[in-house]
């Protein structure tokens, strides 16, 4: 008789993981891997990192190591192949841990974890019977898509917008699918944040910014607020600063009616309209104006933010259009503090632009500081 330790094989898979995958990442052969799934093994020094792996506690990982069974019985994903309600809590608990984790922790530390959370999502969505479970488990499939294309695109400070496009456009699809306006308008959105501060195509992310604005009208007025703050944003970029004046007003307006059941209440937070209207500002070359929006935006967000480090890096280039070095050189060395620890594209691009335009002054002692670190910051990418 043969033996299989088949919870550990049904942990593997639910982590995403190929016997081939694990064996990568453990460093070892996927023969190995097979031997300890028959019941042999692993080493007592090899089990800390594959419970690492596998996402479990020591005392987890001996629990199923300690579950050895007839291997005739053939191995199932458990509750994966059956849509049960605990299985998407936990599936949902762990894309909003990764989600939650994103804007103060460098986005490539963040795609294996997200990676495996997509296939983990997708797999139980095949296998779960038809109906609410299935529809739960595929709205849940189109966040992680969604938030998989985030994440590839800030990793390569925003540069790969082919593949952040490729995973965008399936989740699109995915909540078409569902008839689902909220998570369309989502994936529209950060769509448009690709032609916006990617490919430098204002008047493309106008339009997808004005279908995530069309899409979430009558479902979440906290989309409707962010979808409104963009198109201001691409207003702005395109020099109308009657049509970005209106839509932020109209912005503001729709925050005032966010709830606590709005289901993109996420995407806002007290800073949101600062943060946009500042940029705004900046780009329409009414630098005071959004200093006043930067200065105080920036002393309400909590340190070791991605959105604070974009905000400190366009304080900084309004403050050399007003021609205070002095302060420019402070708030970008204090940006740069902070990307240094979050490594955020968004971040990365506006500071190197502050940079540039620090240039003329290259011979100040402070900014061949800044520049220095810059250049280290540059490398180390």
């Amino acid at each position: 008789m043969t033996f299989k330790r088949h919870r550990l094989v049904q942990r593997r898979e639910s982590q995403g993981f190929t016997q081939e995958a694990l064996a990568e990442r453990l460093g070892v052969d996927r023969s190995t891997i097979a031997r300890w799934e028959n019941g042999k093994g692993p080493q007592p020094w090899m089990r800390p990192n594959l419970a690492r792996a596998l996402g479990l506690s020591p005392e987890g990982l001996d629990t199923l190591l300690r579950d050895v069974s007839d291997g005739d019985r053939p191995p199932v994903l458990g509750s994966l192949a059956h849509g049960d309600p605990a299985t998407g809590a936990a599936l949902r608990a762990d894309l909003m841990d990764v989600a939650e984790r994103y804007d103060n922790s460098p986005s490539a530390g963040l795609l294996a974890d997200a990676g495996r959370l997509l296939t983990r999502v997708t797999m139980a969505a095949d296998q779960a019977r038809v109906g609410r479970a299935q529809r739960e488990l595929r709205s849940l499939q189109a966040e992680a898509v969604t938030l998989m294309g985030q994440l590839v695109w800030d990793a390569s400070q925003r540069s790969d917008h082919t593949t952040a496009h490729t995973y965008y456009a399936q989740g699109i699809d995915l909540a078409r699918h569902l008839h689902d306006r909220t998570l369309e308008g989502r994936a529209l959105l950060r769509t448009g944040y690709l032609a916006l501060y990617g490919t430098c195509q204002p008047q493309q992310g106008l339009d997808y910014s004005l279908r995530a604005a069309e899409a979430a009208k009558t479902t979440s007025p906290a989309l409707l607020a962010v979808a409104l703050l963009h198109v201001g944003e691409a207003h702005a970029m395109l020099g109308h600063a009657g049509d970005c004046e209106r839509a932020l007003a109209r912005a503001e307006r729709h925050l005032d009616r966010v709830s606590d059941v709005d289901a993109a209440g996420d995407l806002v937070s007290p800073t949101q309209f600062g943060r946009l209207a500042g940029s705004c500002y900046l780009n329409l070359g009414q630098n005071q104006r959004a200093r006043r929006q930067l200065e105080s935006t920036a002393a309400q967000l909590p340190a070791r933010r991605k959105s604070r480090t974009i905000v400190l890096g366009n304080l900084t280039l309004a403050l050399i259009r007003q021609g205070e070095l002095d302060n420019a050189v402070s708030v970008l060395g204090q940006a740069i503090d902070e990307l240094e620890l979050t490594r955020g594209g968004g971040g990365m691009n506006v500071i190197f632009a502050a940079g540039r335009e620090l240039r003329p002054w290259h011979r100040r002692v402070d900014v061949q500081d800044v520049q220095d670190r810059l250049f280290t910051l540059m490398t180390a990418t």
